[in-house]
């Protein structure tokens, strides 16, 4: 039996989970945020963002599944099960293949020899030849002869099982429109086809195609090959590419998450009490503002680091070290980035009280404490908000900065500023070392990307300002007039 391995940031996605399920039900009896959440994904563009974002939070969510194996039991040992020093996630488990097939150096993507020529021995004699990869393409004998077949075979099977998923997909949507709507499988259908929804289900759908087909044959093949290659230890790319994706999550959920404390709390004092405490509040941060953040951020996590190092008794596994790192440099970027919500929501605050309620309010006898909570941070939920989920995909990227200058996590927790990093060499050399390096890069753009469209569905679905200032698209018959 395994014993069950909970980390920092297991807790943080665990509780993420539970108040998006809580929150969800709070937006279900409110008929004004479901209203809103509605407008939200009635925006294409943000509606298949959410289709990728839930993609990728659910790989993340199987990578926060943390356990460790139990040893085989020797003879004549005690009755106390033993536990291996390595923590495996759920992930772990669906890429095993991927962690087993370790080469010994650089390989190319769908390679089935290594990058560069080794001494190998040849009908006797020593020759420099590129030597066969232990893993990728394994399984072929003659791979000079085999290797584009056997490809193309496998990708046309991996191509096929996606086109089946997207369609088990669509017919699973179209059922339950029939259902919701009481009308035919094929009026559904037809619905769908001709985006005649309520929500823009067709381009959630094309959505789910073109990630079906993309990662189709991307698994099928890893079954084999090392699809995007491997780096210089002879690791997996394509698993260390999913792998930042939960670093990536963790890194801009809790950093938010500690952000929004010291912002809505010193935001909304100061602008509501004014005076001294309004002082004292800007002074602090213009004073943080005043500081380069890489350079308090690079101080506080070199502390952190001695801290760590001076106290390893506190930690079973190298995992639980790393990830202690990455918990602390979620705290500090919370701690550091919190100034320019603050500002923000002082600047609204300072609007909202003079407003009649408040003054009526305040002229009734109701006492400060009560008016900021009842009145004013209600009031300014929607700012939260959207400054929330603009804030997420820009915290992916620092962390991607941080870890490219050495303060970021922890070197052996895989992130994607870490393989940025760790390509920035290869790039420089010749021959050219590519794949490192575009497969971090294409998996962080998409899903920043990804986070960005939602975001301006946020801000422009709680903010009636943006929908008033928004460009829009006029009809060809009213344009040409």
């Amino acid at each position: 039996m395994p014993k069950l391995v909970i980390l920092w940031s297991d807790v943080i996605v665990v509780l993420l989970v539970l108040a998006l399920a809580v929150y969800g039900v709070h937006v279900r009896r409110s008929a004004n945020l479901r209203s809103t959440w509605t407008t939200v994904f009635r925006d294409p563009p943000a509606l298949c963002s959410a289709v990728i974002l839930v993609l990728f939070f659910g790989v993340a969510l199987l990578d926060s599944l943390h356990f460790r194996r139990a040893l085989a039991p020797t003879a004549g040992a005690a009755s106390a099960t033993a536990y291996g020093t390595r923590t495996e996630s759920v992930l772990d488990v669906l890429l095993a293949r991927q962690i087993e097939g370790r080469e010994t150096s650089y390989s190319a993507p769908l390679a089935t020899r290594g990058f560069a020529k080794d001494s190998l021995e040849v009908a006797g004699r020593s020759e420099r030849e590129y030597p066969r990869l232990t893993f990728g393409g394994a399984h072929l004998r003659d791979d000079a002869r085999e290797w584009a077949t056997d490809v193309a075979q496998r990708s046309v099977a991996g191509l096929a099982a996606g086109l089946l998923a997207a369609a088990a997909v669509g017919i699973a949507v179209a059922l339950a429109l029939a259902r919701v709507h009481r009308v035919s499988l094929a009026e559904a259908t037809r619905r769908l086809a001709r985006n005649q929804t309520g929500l823009p289900l067709r381009a959630a759908l094309v959505t789910v195609l073109v990630l079906c087909v993309l990662f189709g044959p991307a698994f099928v093949l890893a079954q084999h090959y090392h699809v995007f290659g491997t780096d210089r230890t002879g690791n997996d790319v394509f698993y260390q590419a999913l792998k930042s994706i939960r670093t990536a999550f963790v890194i801009g959920t809790l950093s938010t998450l500690a952000t929004l404390p010291f912002a809505v709390a010193f935001g909304i004092l100061a602008g509501y009490l004014r005076g001294w405490v309004d002082e004292v509040i800007q002074y602090l941060y213009t004073t943080l503002s005043s500081v380069p953040n890489v350079l308090l951020i690079a101080a506080c996590v070199l502390m952190m680091q001695v801290f760590i190092d001076t106290h390893p008794e506190l930690f079973e596994t190298g995992a639980e070290r790393a990830d202690v790192r990455l918990f602390l440099l979620c705290v500090i970027l919370g701690v550091t980035g919190w100034a320019t919500l603050c500002r923000l929501l002082r600047a609204e605050t300072m609007k909202l009280r003079e407003l009649d309620y408040v003054q009526a309010a305040t002229a009734f006898g109701v006492g400060d404490a009560r008016i900021m909570l009842r009145h004013i941070y209600p009031n300014v939920v929607h700012l939260i908000i959207i400054t929330t989920v603009l804030d997420f995909s820009a915290l992916i990227l620092y962390e991607a900065v941080l870890s490219y200058i050495g303060v970021g996590v922890d070197p052996s927790m895989n992130s994607f500023g870490g393989m940025i990093n760790l390509a920035r060499n290869e790039m420089s050399r010749d021959p050219l070392i590519w794949w490192s390096f575009v497969a971090a890069f294409g998996f962080m753009v998409a899903l920043v990307l990804a986070a960005n469209l939602f975001a301006d569905g946020v801000r422009d679905a709680f903010d009636p300002r943006a929908r008033l200032f928004r460009a829009r698209r006029l009809p060809f018959a009213r344009a040409a007039r």
